[in-house]
This record gives structure tokens, sequence and C-alpha cells, in this order.
């Protein structure tokens, strides 16, 4: 396989479009209702009996946190008052049962240092597949630890978060005597998460790539589209990290002449 050109130089962002950093006003509230919405839905569909709806809503609420809203929550990419935005990084990550300033404490540090070794996001990058699935259990007391030492500015907001999801824990337990509903949607949540270091660091990173362009992988294909609901634009984030998840299709589509010109290669799966 030919080696990507690492000469070229890379496209401003002003030169693919400023628009890409735009959103409505429906896009911002979509972003946030989401999440919200979804948790919301999950307790009546639960408490009725319609059980497979009650599981897909928190799969839409595990997706749309992380890998989504939260996302660009971390990187400040909707457009939010600062206070706003880092008040909605802490509940929509809490009802995920997580840590959002301990999540953008360590996303941040990747895109600073990413291939780095002290780069604990990419961790899962340099593991087997079954180490990087064990990964996904430890993860979030990983990073809780990691943030705690390394970002004491957000100290405050760890302990507050880490103090609401343990409550949360506890008193579905306590619950389990009335019904099974808070606890199974803590133990749906955990499970959840237990996908993140596979999805975020394993599939999408090359840690022994010689540059920007060859660390990260570029996926493209309808099959991958639908798979992924159009969050593998892996490569295109990490170039590009202003820009919010919604714009990343139209971002890559964008930067394809320039990446088919220097060379990187695409993944695929059959179509």
């Amino acid at each position: 396989m030919c080696k990507p050109d690492q000469s070229l130089r890379k496209p401003r962002l002003a030169d693919l479009g400023d628009d890409l950093l735009e959103l409505t006003l429906w896009q911002q509230v979509r972003a946030i209702l989401l999440p919200l919405g979804s948790f919301a839905a999950y307790w009546p569909l639960a408490y009725s009996g319609h059980w497979v709806l009650a599981v897909l809503s928190l799969m839409v609420l595990s997706f749309t946190t992380y890998g989504s809203t939260s996302h660009d929550l971390v990187h400040r990419n909707l457009g939010l008052p600062p206070w706003l935005n880092q008040l909605l990084l802490s509940i929509v990550e809490v009802l995920a049962l997580r840590s959002g300033h301990a999540y953008q404490a360590a996303h941040l540090h990747h895109h600073a240092r990413y291939p780095h070794s002290d780069d604990i996001e990419a961790d899962a990058s340099r593991m087997t597949f079954l180490r990087a699935l064990w990964e996904g259990v430890i993860f979030q007391a990983r990073i809780c630890k990691w943030a705690w030492k390394h970002a004491p500015g957000q100290r405050r907001w760890i302990a507050i978060e880490g103090a609401v999801v343990t409550c949360s824990v506890v008193a579905s337990l306590l619950a389990t005597e009335f019904t099974l509903i808070p606890f199974a949607y803590v133990v749906l949540m955990v499970a959840g998460s237990w996908i993140i270091p596979l999805i975020t660091s394993y599939l999408p990173h090359d840690a022994h790539g010689d540059s920007e362009i060859e660390q990260t992988r570029r996926y493209r294909g309808t099959l991958i589209r639908l798979l992924s609901f159009d969050h593998l634009y892996h490569l295109e984030h990490h170039m590009y990290p202003a820009v919010p998840h919604v714009k990343w299709r139209i971002l890559a589509g964008r930067l394809d002449p320039w990446l088919d010109k220097a060379g990187v290669q695409s993944i695929r799966l059959w179509f």
C-alpha cells in the first residue's frame, strides 16, 4: 500500500466553508432534546411494559450522549454560553451515569497528545480486540481517576457528577424491593458504555501512523454510514475538531478531493 503524501498543505477550514461551524437554532435545540427526550421516554415505556421501546430509548440515549451531544459540548461546538455548555455537559453525561467533565478533560487531552503514550483515551487503539473490549468495563473509572489527577480545575464538577451517579446507583438498588425498572436502567446504561473504547478508539485510530492523515482511519461507504449513524468521520474530526458532529458528513464530502489527492485510503464494507 502506498503511503499518503504528507507534503500537501491541509486545507484551511475557511477554504472548506465557514458554514461548517454554523448551526441553526433547531440543530442546537435538537442536539439537546435528543438525550433528554430519550431519558424521559424510558420511564413511561418501561412502566407500561413496552420493554423493546424502552431499551431502544436507552440505546438512543447512549448514542446521543458520548458520541454526539456530549461530544459537541466537550468541544463547545454548539454555540452555547459557557456556563450553559458546562451545565448541560454535566447533566447529559450524568443521565448516562458518567462524568461529563472527566470526559472533557480526557478528550481534549487526547486531541492535544495523540498518539503519545500519555493519551489515556487512545489506549485502546494500541490494544488487541479482546483487551479493548475489557477496557470498556474499566474505562470510566480510569478516566475519572486520570482527570482528578491531571485536571484539578475540573475536580468540583467531577466530584458532583460522581456523587450523583453513585446516589443514582444506590437508589436503584434500594428500589428493587418495589420495582426493577430503575435498576434495569442502571444496568443497561453501564453496559452501553462498555463499547466506548472499541468504537471511539480501537476502530478509528492507528497509533502507529506517521502523520495526522495516517493516525486516524478514513471510513466511507453507505453501509458504514448506516451502521455508525454518520459517526465514523473520525479522521475529519481530528483534522477539524471545531466542526459539530451534525456537519461531519458535509465536511467529509468537501475534504474528499484533498484526501484522494493525498492518497489516503478509504475503508469500506461492501458498499
